[in-house]
């Protein structure tokens, strides 16, 4: 059944059309009176509670556009990960952003953006609870008003979080703003984790542990944050000297991650489940020239395994069966042809782009290559292969099904050119090379690359519709367990734990059937196992850079200069930093109070 969520997740809250139809809906002189009889305010637009819950609703929504870039937007795909060490830029859009430092300062648009959008969801928070507070609301019961509450809480405090990690300290918002402000001051750091650390832990009791229907925020997602943020407040008490209070904080995330991971809710999937478990293979069809209409030509078959089962449409939610679900996004085909912006755009965002860098052996957009991307991210060579190889490659989440190395050709030879992988598998080196100059062939290599099946499926949906291969419609993880029981691991050995970090990581790795499971002695003190562990799990899930930048010092900069594609990014980032530059406009418009810019940043 799908939720209540699906139905009304665009709706924009009440005040903004209440105000839009109170301005524009009466005659010139009519406005112009003195006294008009009526004006909206946030205290006097809201009249019931589902007019708050729809105020929530936006929230919800707005926090999908952003992490599942709804919209296709190159700053929210910066914001997520490309431009670290596990995702970079094609020949086509080389230059841009992160992969060239020349670029990078406080004035770039993305760091805008995302800061705009984070306290733009912080207002609409505010807003909520501001409203769920009016004398005028009628609530059913006190639990459906705590309920809301809490909800809103919750995702103040997940913004926060997000802007503690990126940016450091902030400027801490908890109430509704009526007039323009040019007189912010910053928290610091500390201050800005404990602000998220508190209002989740306030809100912890009045969050269910499971609902009906997906989407919702339950308990799960509050303590997996708790353990996210007491975890960087420890690394940041570190960096600050405290290893006393370091260790507190360490101790505190590693409880609250028990709470999720050995509570008794959720649960690692370890065997066949959902919508496809009883297809043991599934084949691919190839059609010459990469023509639908064409006849089959061949087919690729593949082995299926629980580990593609986690991704497979109808399968996301913990309703639907997953119990590693902790929060998932919600996406509607029915919703996005009323709507149109109820979509995961990964195969556009994230597919090789292999119709134009397999030097002629491969063209057209269909399933066999992924869809059709539009060459907006490349893979950088150590995740395409560096954290598969030797006795690390036997992984059920390096297997065919899940990425897919082996691609066919589909253009058919003329006598002029014979092709002679038409229907074969082609060797990554006919790919690669071949191109006639080395500037070219690397071109073409950071346009092909391992296929995921997180950002692409055998089943497109809306294809009849006239839809290209670009869209997924099934929902989106905003909370795997496995980054929980990852976090619980790097807690453990910030912790002094290395072997309890490394039989959680081993959770995992037991659960993927790998044929290495990891000893104390594979944990370095760079996280680069975590790192790496973590690229093998959540590639295209999780927040690459809140990953890299609370973990401090130079983790980031050192291994996006160690692992990027391109050579003028490491040659370019000539300065350490880990933290986000605050964007110079924010600076230039808090006019009443100076606003210090991050180490690193100033006068680049």
């Amino acid at each position: 059944m799908k939720s209540l969520l699906k139905k009304i997740q665009n709706i924009f809250y009440a005040v903004v059309f209440a105000a839009m139809f109170g301005m524009y809906g009466c005659h010139d002189e009519e406005f112009l009176e003195q006294n008009p009889e009526t004006f909206y305010t946030a205290d006097n637009i809201f009249t019931t509670a589902a007019q708050v819950d729809q105020v929530l609703m936006s929230v919800y929504s707005k926090v999908k556009d952003i992490w599942v870039n709804v919209g296709v937007s190159q700053d929210y795909l910066d914001f997520k990960m490309r431009g670290t060490d596990i995702l970079g830029v094609p020949n086509t859009r080389r230059g841009q952003n992160f992969s060239d430092y020349s670029n990078v300062n406080a004035d770039n648009g993305v760091f805008r953006t995302v800061y705009r959008d984070f306290y733009d969801i912080i207002a609409k928070a505010n807003l909520a609870i501001h409203a769920a507070e009016l004398p005028q609301i009628s609530w059913i019961s006190e639990s459906e008003k705590a309920y809301i509450l809490a909800q809103a809480r919750f995702f103040r405090a997940f913004i926060y979080k997000n802007l503690a990690e990126l940016w450091g300290g902030v400027p801490i918002v908890s109430e509704i703003t009526t007039s323009p402000r040019y007189d912010y001051v910053r928290a610091s750091r500390m201050e800005t984790y404990q602000y998220a650390i508190d209002e989740l832990e306030a809100i912890l009791d009045d969050l269910p542990e499971t609902t009906a229907h997906g989407g919702r925020i339950v308990r799960g997602a509050a303590q997996h944050n708790l353990c996210e943020l007491y975890l960087a407040k420890g690394i940041q008490q570190e960096a600050e000297g405290d290893a006393g209070a370091a260790k507190s904080s360490y101790a505190q995330s590693i409880t609250y991650a028990n709470q999720v991971i050995d509570g008794g809710i959720y649960s690692l999937m370890t065997e066949r489940f959902g919508t496809r478990k009883n297809e043991q293979t599934i084949s691919i069809d190839i059609h010459p020239g990469g023509v639908a209409t064409a006849p089959v030509a061949d087919t690729i078959t593949l082995v299926t395994n629980h580990y593609w089962d986690l991704f497979q449409e109808g399968n996301i939610n913990y309703q639907d069966g997953n119990r590693e679900c902790i929060w998932a996004f919600q996406i509607d085909y029915a919703l996005y042809k009323v709507w149109g912006n109820s979509r995961a755009p990964y195969s556009q965002l994230y597919s090789p782009v292999l119709r134009d860098g397999s030097n002629g052996h491969i063209i057209g957009m269909l399933e066999d290559i992924g869809g059709r991307p539009n060459s907006n991210t490349t893979q950088p060579w150590h995740v395409r292969d560096g954290i598969w190889a030797d006795k690390w490659g036997n992984d059920m989440r390096n297997s065919e099904i899940v990425i897919r190395r082996r691609f066919k050709g589909n253009n058919p030879p003329t006598d002029a050119r014979p092709r002679p992988y038409y229907l074969q598998p082609i060797p990554w080196d006919s790919m690669y090379y071949g191109g006639g100059d080395a500037q070219t062939d690397i071109n073409h290599q950071s346009l092909c690359f391992p296929l995921s099946c997180k950002v692409c499926t055998d089943k497109y949906v809306g294809i009849e519709d006239g839809l290209i291969r670009q869209y997924l419609f099934r929902d989106d993880y905003a909370i795997r367990l496995s980054e929980t029981v990852l976090l619980r691991a790097e807690a453990k050995q910030r912790n002094g734990d290395k072997a309890g970090a490394a039989g959680d990581i081993n959770l995992l790795r037991s659960r993927s059937q790998c044929g290495y499971l990891v000893t104390p002695s594979d944990l370095d003190d760079k996280f680069d196992l975590i790192l790496d562990e973590r690229t093998r799990e959540l590639m295209y899930e999780e927040c690459r850079w809140n990953t890299l930048l609370r973990m401090g010092g130079t983790i980031a900069v050192d291994r996006i200069r160690k692992y990027a594609f391109w050579p003028e990014t490491a040659t370019t980032l000539s300065f350490n930093y880990n933290l986000w530059p605050i964007p110079q406009s924010v600076i230039d418009v808090n006019k009443d109070v100076p606003m210090a810019q991050n180490p690193g940043w100033a006068n680049r």
